[in-house]
């Protein structure tokens, strides 16, 4: 049988007609249009970064939360400049954490670490803090985690912590193979839940000063970014934590629980208000909360944790609140101060933490709208080395046909599911049958694209 190839070529446009609608809502999702959003927020911010200065340290939490962010939005960049800026933050830093050892917000850094070292393999990237990971793992943790004492410079006794700290060691044993940070950190993550977690709010209080207060509608006091933190936390635990760990079940039973409770707090504007409970005293959306919380429920969806028609509208709404929120320039709006309560939230509040959550957020939404649209096949291709590679991408027929029926070779056409860019493609035949569905593209270090295939 004689094989032969037939080319196709498609000039690069950018695609707009992909869209989600929020159910509820007039408003309209479309892939790539979240996409080119993400980029303008995070090129805004390292502008602004770069041109007035760092607001705080390099190692400080709140830019430890920024990396999060933009290291989960290097991913789906195409473009090595954005490690580029996050590698030089760790050169800047000289690989090293904050000022107190064991406080988790000074080694939320070391997330960024871990992960740039699975792209790179360098080995400075990591040795500090790994050493400090060696002494955290021998320490008793011990002490009760009542706010007396400076009791947070040893312990997770707050719950923004749990997005600080577990993760930090969970991708540390993800670098580097060594089991012992995983499991130091999910003990860890079970002690400050048994302290802070509310059975029947399935709620976390932010530290103990918060068990008795009460908000102005006399209802107990939980921060939707703290919460927002936990849940974030928690998914960024779970990414990590094998299928046949002992501790995983329970993990999971955890997360669904949050997530149902938080589902059922959504605001009308599909929002979650800086007060959980008492959402009228704070009025205004507010942004840094609602990103961890939708970040974290659009990657059980992903994940397969949490059903996909019953969240993805809570989803879904609660992008459109965000990505509401960014200005003109890029610039995101609505992020609570820092602080450790409900406060109140304005247009023109912005910091680094919200950025990150927003950038989070995005990272999981493009893939949970990009694997359930109708009438299209994807694939997908991840570079994991230090290096551009140019990728050769072969896709059997028989596979694209069975989602696409009746699709005829001269009508197919390729996208990079995030961008919208087409990509030229040729079609390989056995005598008259299509056998092959051949294109090459290039990815980035430590990128990972994701292909429509769909008809014209």
């Amino acid at each position: 049988m004689q094989i032969y190839k037939r080319t196709f070529l498609f000039v690069l446009i950018l695609f707009g007609y992909s869209t989600i609608t929020v159910k509820g809502q007039n408003e309209v999702l479309k892939t790539d249009s979240s996409y080119l959003l993400m980029k303008k927020v995070a090129d805004w911010q390292w502008n602004t970064l770069e041109t007035k200065g760092w607001k705080n340290h390099k190692k400080d939490w709140t830019s430890g939360a920024m990396y999060t962010g933009m290291m989960a939005w290097a991913k789906l960049a195409n473009d090595e400049n954005y490690y580029h800026k996050l590698i030089q933050v760790g050169v800047d830093n000289k690989w090293d954490t904050g000022r107190y050892r064991y406080f988790a917000d000074d080694y939320c850094v070391g997330q960024l670490y871990s992960q740039l070292y699975t792209v790179y393999k360098k080995p400075e990237y990591i040795q500090k803090f790994q050493a400090l990971a060696d002494t955290i793992v021998t320490l008793p943790h011990s002490e009760s985690l009542e706010w007396k004492n400076g009791i947070y410079t040893r312990e997770w006794a707050w719950c923004d912590a749990l997005f600080m700290g577990p993760p930090a060691l969970g991708y540390l044993t993800q670098a580097t193979g060594d089991t012992k940070y995983l499991d130091k950190s999910i003990a860890l993550w079970w002690k400050s839940t048994a302290y802070l977690y509310d059975k029947d709010e399935n709620l976390y209080y932010r530290d103990s000063r918060y068990f008795n207060k009460k908000e102005k509608n006399g209802t107990k006091v939980f921060w939707s970014r703290g919460n927002g933190w936990v849940i974030g936390g928690l998914v960024r635990l779970l990414s990590v934590t094998p299928e046949n760990h002992p501790e995983r079940k329970k993990l999971v039973k955890l997360f669904v629980k949050m997530s149902e409770r938080l589902a059922s707090l959504q605001q009308a504007d599909g929002s979650w208000h800086a007060s959980l409970l008492d959402p009228g005293s704070f009025p205004v959306k507010e942004t840094s909360g609602t990103g961890f919380i939708c970040y974290a429920m659009a990657w059980g969806i992903n994940n397969g944790l949490l059903p996909y028609k019953k969240y993805e509208p809570v989803v879904s709404k609660a992008w459109v609140a965000l990505t509401s929120s960014v200005h003109p320039d890029g610039k995101l709006g609505f992020v609570q101060a820092q602080g450790a309560a409900p406060d109140k939230v304005g247009y023109d509040d912005t910091d680094v933490y919200g950025v990150g959550a927003f950038l989070l957020a995005g990272s999981e939404i493009l893939p949970m709208h990009i694997n359930h649209k109708k009438d299209v096949f994807v694939t997908e291709t991840y570079n994991g080395t230090a290096l551009e590679k140019e990728q050769k991408m072969e896709v059997k027929w028989s596979d694209i046909s069975k989602k696409l029926k009746k699709l005829s070779p001269d009508k197919v056409v390729i996208r990079d599911a995030s961008s919208g860019m087409s990509i030229p493609s040729n079609v390989e035949y056995d005598g008259k049958k299509p056998q092959l569905l051949r294109f090459t593209v290039k990815v980035a270090p430590g990128t990972s694209r994701i292909f429509e295939v769909s008809k014209s």
